[in-house]
This record gives structure tokens, sequence and C-alpha cells, in this order.
């Protein structure tokens, strides 16, 4: 096969991430007969301190004109003033809604060599695989109006929290199929007893659901869903939920893998089916973390399973996807530790050396 992958690394250490994410394409393109190509660009505070936006045209079309995006992070204390009039995170943002990447995927799995990384007891941790499917273009983050301004009495901001019945529906579908390939358990999150976009969220379910005979639905409040998260995680097989509810759920089952350096994602424009392509943009999940930029230590598994994720999904090679996961399985196995995952006693490996621990199990 021949591709072209975009790669935009971003801010903090999204270029140290991403560098080891294209050394295993590389290798995977060598054993597996491929050819890709990487297009690069830049994206969030890199862009806007060279470009004054954080996304510049050229990005834009450098994703566009791509088969897949691997993406790192954006922002950092440098541009986190709430004045500003460009965020970096504007150009992620952009990304979503101009290539139509409407559904999230975020998997999380407990590996069990990595079980007592993780604060909960061991014995919630068992059996933990769970996907949670976020829609990506709708709710708050995208709902007009959405503004700040000043009254007699103060300041005032307001943003809306809005969905139609056709993006409710295909996110779901998004989640039924998936569900349909795994162990045929959806839930689906809202808050239905206080919010309306969430009263038709259900509805909408309910609907849909019936196209799905073999898949058993279940309805979930948002609240519960957060507690159940970290009381019984192995309960659920896929989550599906709007946005914002989504961001966070899925940054707190980070405590269920040990890490969040350990969370791939892949944001996609269509309903990802077996061996079919579904164009996206694929990109780990824990953001810039400017605290360790720079220092060689930050987790690349992220971004390794990410790469996963988008050759399975964003090229249709599933067979390579499952020999990269399974090398890092090998390599969690062998004791392989970042410092982020490692043990009292144990000596953490270099962002390098955890990809190098797995480029070496990879053939």
């Amino acid at each position: 096969m021949r591709a072209t992958i975009a790669v935009l690394p971003g801010d903090g250490i999204g270029p140290e991430v991403i560098a080891e994410g294209v050394r295993v394409l590389e290798a995977v393109a060598r054993h597996f007969g491929h050819s890709f190509t990487f297009a690069h660009g830049e994206v969030g505070g890199c862009a806007i301190d060279a470009y004054g936006t954080p996304l510049p045209p050229a990005s834009f079309e450098t994703a566009r004109r791509s088969d897949a995006i691997l993406f790192g992070a954006v922002g950092g204390p440098k541009w986190d003033d709430p004045k500003a009039k460009v965020r970096p995170e504007d150009g992620l943002l952009a990304l979503r809604k101009g290539l139509g990447l409407f559904a999230n995927l975020r998997p999380v799995k407990v590996y069990p060599w990595l079980v007592d990384a993780s604060p909960l007891k061991p014995q919630v941790l068992q059996g933990v695989d769970v996907l949670v499917v976020r829609e990506l273009t709708g709710g708050l983050y995208f709902g007009k109006p959405k503004r700040r301004w000043t009254t007699r009495k103060g300041r005032r901001a307001v943003d809306t929290m809005a969905y139609t019945e056709e993006e409710v529906a295909r996110i779901l579908r998004v989640g039924f199929e998936l569900a349909r390939s795994r162990r045929k358990r959806l839930c689906s999150v809202d808050k239905a007893n206080i919010l309306e976009t969430s009263r038709l969220w259900r509805e909408v379910a309910m609907e849909v659901a019936r196209e799905y005979p073999d898949v058993a639905l279940e309805h979930m409040l948002v609240d519960t869903a957060a507690m159940q998260l970290v009381r019984n995680p192995a309960r659920f097989d896929v989550i599906v939920t709007e946005n914002t509810f989504g961001d966070i759920l899925t940054d707190e089952a980070a405590v269920l893998a040990g890490s969040i350096g350990m969370l791939p994602s892949a944001s996609l424009a269509s309903i990802p089916r077996p061996g079919e392509r579904a164009f996206g943009l694929f990109e780990p999940v824990h953001g810039s973390a400017p605290d360790i930029a720079g220092k060689g230590i930050a987790n690349p598994i992220a971004t390794i399973l990410t790469v996963a994720m988008l050759l399975r999904y964003g090229l249709g090679l599933g067979q390579e996807a499952q020999a990269v996961e399974a090398a890092v399985e090998r390599a969690l196995a062998e004791g392989c530790r970042t410092a982020d995952l490692a043990r009292p006693g144990d000596t953490p490996l270099s962002t390098r050396a955890m990809a190098d621990a797995v480029l070496r199990l990879l053939g």
C-alpha cells in the first residue's frame, strides 16, 4: 500500500512522542512492504508564534489531502492567557470541524502487567476493556451563541449545548457498529433528567437501537457513569456520549490504565467497519504535558497505540495494527516502563528507549 500521512506534532511533548510514532510507521512499512510518505505541518502554539494562527492554511491543506493524520498535542502556559484572541486548541477544533471528524474513539484497556500502576484495587481492574465513543463536532464546544460581555452588573458569559437529530443518530450508529464487533453491549450516557439535548439523545438512541437488535442498549446518567467507571469499570463494553461528557469521562478513565500516557484515540469522518478505511485524525489523549517537555521522559505508548488505530481504521490494515499492539504488550510484559509507570526500584526508560523496546519486538 502507498499512503500519505500528515504529521502535525504541535507543542510540548508532541514532537517527542510523534517522532517515535513515525519510527513505528516506518518499521511497519518495511516489515509489511508498504510505502508511507510523511507530510509535515505546524499547528497549535508553535503555529501561533510563527504565523499568528493556530492552524495555517498550508497545514489544513496538508491534512485534508492526506490519507490519515498523525497529531501530537497543542497548548502550554505560554499561550494560556484567557484574554487571548486565539488559542492553540482552536487549531485542533478547526481540524475536527473542517474535516468533519465527528466520531472520537478512545479505548481504555488494562494490561495485567500494569495493574499496580493504578490507584484502584486490582480486583476492580480485572477484565477492563472499554471503548468510549465521543461525539466530537457538536455540543458545548461548537454551539452558538458563545461569547463574553460586560453589563452594568458585571461580566457575563454564555456557551450553548446544541445537537440535531442527525448528529446524535450518526454517532450512535458508530457506537452500535463497534459494539456489534465486540461484546454487543452499548451504554448511552446522557443527562436526560435535566438537559433537553440529552432527552433528544435518549429518544434517538432508542430509535436507532431498532436497527441493531443484536446489541443490548443501556441508558445511564453521566454522573452515574462517572461513578461506575471507577467502581465497576468491567461492566462496560462500548460507551457512547456527547462531546463534553466524553472529554471528561475519558480523562477519568485514564486512572484505570495506570497513566494517561497509555491512552490512544482516533477521530473519524465516517462509521468504521472492519477492513474499510475511514479518514481520520489520530492523536494520543495525554495533551502537551509542558512540565516534562524536552526532558525525553514522556511515555510514547499512547502514540504507538494511536499508530495502531491509524493503521486499523485510517488505512484498513488490521494485521499491521495487531502486530504493533502485540509488540506493545510484549514490551510491557518484559517490564519496560517509562517514569509515569515505574514502580519503586525500577529504572525508567526514556521516550526513545521505550519506543526502541517496542520496535525490537515488532518483527
